[in-house]
């Protein structure tokens, strides 16, 4: 699915409308996302096919590159989907369509065409000019027989009819052509507020029409790609019908709005039926083969890289019989030796093997550098009395320092306009964890009945190693905050998302309901660079012990 892939042409003052051409097919994007289709059509199998979903404002574009990679002769529908929606006055006419373009990699090889499962039924109006009797099988339309003249007797087939259609009945003829032939026309309707499957992502697609799309032109376990994944309705659609899937996308609040939903699906269409329990899947990271790179150095190498990565001084000492790598400011640092005895992890005992040799020797903060799969837990930091642990990740994303080319980040969003905005960026960046400091409370605001379990955000620094990441004032850089509101120690699944440009407006501040949280919440501070920050908490974190001291509920 696509959209939204180009340049708006309001983004800035064009001289005429060949100079918007030249822009729009000279840009850098374009060739991205040429590169792109090149590199789909080769992952297609043979019989293989591909559906674009667009708007109207950038079609014409797109079917020029899809003209160009997949062939013009390899073009099947240009298929336009319709749906209801509120009327507005306005000076130009209601849109009330979107176009999806579909394309077979090889028109002349036989492919899936599952034509039934695309069909409509036949309105009330047609079907009632339908008229039979079950002892005859006689079948009339408007009172006239299959062969067209009246009807003369309504006990029996006339001769031209028994002689044309010998032995029909209007039970077969439900069988063979149950609805009308399949359209490049499609009813179906948006998701409205009050939809089940409604999960206020911005740009959602109904099931309904991934349904048809993939019930079409795939069989079980065949597999389907969606690479522009958004909320994850391909995906969805994929696992009720017994097909396997992928999904990309570089937005973290798509990733993690799949996750979530991927975890709460339901058998049927629009999200009804009964819980259905998916398939074990996993979620990767871009640049996997960059860390197949980091693992060659050898030890001394990568406890070097991994120092002057985070800004940590080279210092080795030695803690309580513990040899530590350097410090970061003041604080201890440790670079965690994953390839110890043939390959080891960080775990919850690891930290609490350290903290009970070390804990009452160190500051309040330590920090232990690892590679991020050698992590097995999602906090940033566990306490332990009164030491913090940081957990810094190596991750798994394109080095500019092991690469000769420089890279752009790819911005996250800060209020849902600009949620399909990451698909214009190109590149990666570490990942470096911002500087988060925040304080918690219970409130209530002005003109509110209840209490809030309230996060107030101090600090929000960005320390991405990018050109201006650090001239960006405080929370200048925030995208969003991620709210699981009760985690299971193990898999953060998304409740609730706070912009930055809703928190700005509470001067900010977060408010979260007090009775949406359960044993323990997982908070994810989000950079526009898409670097996470994550912490653990409870309400006792928010003062709720002392609260109930007072007398509160």
């Amino acid at each position: 699915m696509i959209r939204r892939l180009l340049p708006n042409r309001n983004s800035e003052e064009v001289k005429d409308q060949k100079a918007y051409q030249d822009k729009i097919i000279g840009s850098q994007f374009l060739e991205f996302l040429r590169k792109r289709l090149i590199l789909l059509r080769e992952l297609l199998s043979d019989d293989g096919c591909i559906y674009v979903h667009i708007d109207q404002r950038k079609g014409h574009y797109i079917k020029l590159l899809l003209d160009e990679i997949f062939k013009e002769q390899n073009f099947l529908n240009e298929i336009i989907w319709c749906y209801k929606e509120r009327e507005r006055i306005m000076d130009f006419y209601n849109p009330k369509h979107d176009v999806i373009y579909f394309y077979a990699k090889n028109r002349n090889r036989r492919r899936v065409f599952n034509w039934t499962k695309a069909t409509e039924e036949y309105s009330k109006v047609t079907k009632s000019k339908f008229k039979y009797r079950d002892d005859i099988g006689l079948y009339q339309i408007r009172g006239k027989n299959l062969s067209g003249s009246p009807v003369k007797a309504a006990d029996g087939l006339t001769p031209e009819d028994e002689k044309k259609y010998p032995g029909l009945t209007y039970r077969d003829y439900l069988h063979d052509r149950p609805c009308v032939a399949p359209r490049d026309w499609w009813q179906v309707p948006i998701i409205n507020k009050a939809a089940q499957e409604r999960l206020y992502y911005p740009t959602q697609k109904p099931e309904e029409l991934l349904r048809r799309i993939i019930s079409v032109s795939s069989n079980p376990r065949d597999i389907i790609v969606d690479v522009f994944a958004g909320s994850g309705t391909t995906l969805a659609v994929a696992e009720k019908l017994g097909r396997r899937w992928i999904g990309i996308d570089c937005g973290k609040l798509a990733i993690y709005t799949i996750q979530k939903r991927m975890l709460n699906l339901k058998t049927e269409i629009g999200n009804k039926g009964k819980r259905l329990k998916p398939k074990p899947f996993t979620l990767y990271h871009a640049g996997l083969y960059d860390f197949s790179k980091l693992k060659k150095l050898p030890w001394a190498e990568w406890r070097k890289f991994a120092l002057l990565l985070f800004n940590c001084r080279d210092s080795r000492h030695i803690v309580s019989g513990i040899e530590l790598d350097g410090y970061k400011g003041r604080s201890d640092v440790l670079v965690f030796d994953y390839q110890k005895d043939g390959g080891v992890v960080l775990d919850y005992g690891f930290i609490d093997d350290l903290h009970s040799m070390i804990g009452f020797k160190v500051g309040s903060r330590f920090f232990i550098i690892a590679p991020a799969a050698s992590v097995t837990f999602l906090e940033d930091y566990i306490d332990k009395g009164s030491v913090r642990y940081y957990i810094l990740r190596i991750p798994y994303s394109i080095i500019n320092e092991l690469h000769s080319k420089d890279f752009e980040a790819i911005k996250q969003p800060i209020d849902e306009s600009q949620v399909n905005d990451t698909v214009d960026a190109v590149g990666f960046d570490f990942i470096r964890q911002p500087k988060v400091e925040c304080a918690y409370a219970i409130e209530k605001p002005k003109n509110q009945l209840l209490e809030y379990a309230v996060i107030k955000i101090k600090t929000f620094k960005s320390e991405a190693m990018l050109k201006g990441a650090s001239q960006l004032g405080n929370r200048q850089s925030l995208s969003m905050i991620m709210v699981d509101f009760n985690y299971d120690g193990e898999i953060f699944n998304l409740d609730k998302v706070y912009y930055a440009s809703e928190i700005e407006k509470n001067g900010g501040k977060v408010y979260l309901p007090l009775e949406n949280i359960k044993r323990q919440i997982m908070i994810i501070y989000l950079d526009i660079y898409g670097n996470e920050y994550r912490e653990v908490k409870t309400l006792q974190d928010f003062g709720e012990s002392k609260r109930s001291k007072r007398g509160g509920k």
